[in-house]
């Protein structure tokens, strides 16, 4: 009885691993998030304009993201919606420092200069 029972644990142990592996992580519905709201966040510190390139790059990656969602490639669509939020981060990073070395308008242009009125001398 005992050899039995000392058997069964190492084939419960690996069904239980095997099982575990087979079925693999879910989806990805953290790192989807995660590139949405970075995206979101370029946008507002206006990569648009700024930064288009890395921006559409992130959207881009993102949209593939969800083509491999819905066909249920979880890996692949984590590891493009993590691609997506590291260009869309890129994008973010590069549109703050245009922004700044613009003179810090929330427009991205240049402070306004007061111009003398030279038409009284």
């Amino acid at each position: 009885m005992y050899i039995i029972r000392r058997c069964r644990l190492p084939t419960i142990v690996i069904a239980a691993v095997l099982t575990g592996a087979c079925a693999g992580p879910g989806p990805p519905v953290q790192e989807m998030s995660d590139a949405r709201q970075a995206i979101a966040a370029a946008q507002e510190a206006g990569a648009e304009q700024l930064d288009s390139d890395a921006l559409q790059a992130a959207e881009f990656k993102l949209a593939e993201a969800e083509v491999q969602l819905q066909g249920r490639m979880y890996w692949n669509a984590r590891k493009l919606a993590v691609g997506a939020k590291e260009s869309a981060i890129e994008a973010l990073l590069r549109s703050r420092s245009l922004r700044e070395a613009d003179g810090n308008q929330p427009d991205g242009k240049l402070p306004a200069v007061p111009v003398k009125d030279t038409a009284d001398h």
